[in-house]
């Protein structure tokens, strides 16, 4: 087979291999981390995901805030129509939406907690309401989640934040593999058809001179 046959046989496996990084991932609802280091800056994650893409919606997440020394729950913050408001005094100029942005069919509701102090310490609740507009009707859904966070000095790993880094290496690395024999794979399988189809073609062309 000659090489510009061969180059256009993988040029269409090459174009598929760049567009892969192109692909969107889909909403996974991660769970936030617990551990926040004195003075640093800490996300609170809330990701609440859509299952139905195809249907608008509109969302609004509040925040709210139970400290080690609190009895009960007191607002916090609340995010509707695109907009944040801080509520709780405690947090003025420390607290900044780190969530969707640039729409109101919310599904990452998280904040952003700048210059952690030890009174961050407690449980804070995270209240997500999503309103479904199906065509006839609307549809109301509300979920909550609940974090604990401990302020430490100093940010420790554990075992299970290690081993699933580890996992997670190893897994890209094994897709990327079974990516790269996919692709040769096929190549060689076009290939092989590309030789027999050229062999059928020189036979034919035989056959008529003899004819």
């Amino acid at each position: 087979m000659s090489a510009v046959m061969e180059l256009l046989l993988l040029l269409p496996l090459v174009l598929l291999a760049l567009e892969a990084p192109l692909c969107h991932g889909a909403c996974v609802e991660v769970d936030s981390d617990t551990e926040a280091v004195i003075s640093d800056g800490f996300k609170l994650g809330c990701i609440y995901c859509k299952m139905r893409g195809e249907v608008d919606a509109t969302a609004t997440v509040k925040w709210s805030f139970k400290g080690s020394g609190d009895s009960d729950f007191s607002d916090l913050y609340i995010y509707e129509d695109a907009r944040g408001e801080i509520i709780d005094p405690r947090f003025y100029e420390r607290l900044a939406w780190n969530g969707s942005k640039h729409t109101t069919d919310l599904q990452d509701g998280s904040i952003y907690i700048l210059n952690v102090t030890y009174n961050d310490t407690g449980t804070y609740k995270c209240k997500f309401s999503r309103t479904l507009k199906y065509s006839n009707y609307d549809y109301e859904k509300t979920i909550e989640k609940n974090i604990t966070i401990n302020v430490v000095a100093r940010l420790t790993r554990g075992m299970a934040s290690i081993l699933s880094e580890v996992m997670m290496y190893v897994s890209i690395i094994g897709l990327q593999f079974w990516l790269l024999v996919e692709m040769i794979y096929c190549y060689r399988k076009i290939s092989a058809a590309g030789e027999e189809a050229l062999r059928e073609s020189a036979l034919g062309k035989r056959s008529r001179r003899l004819l």
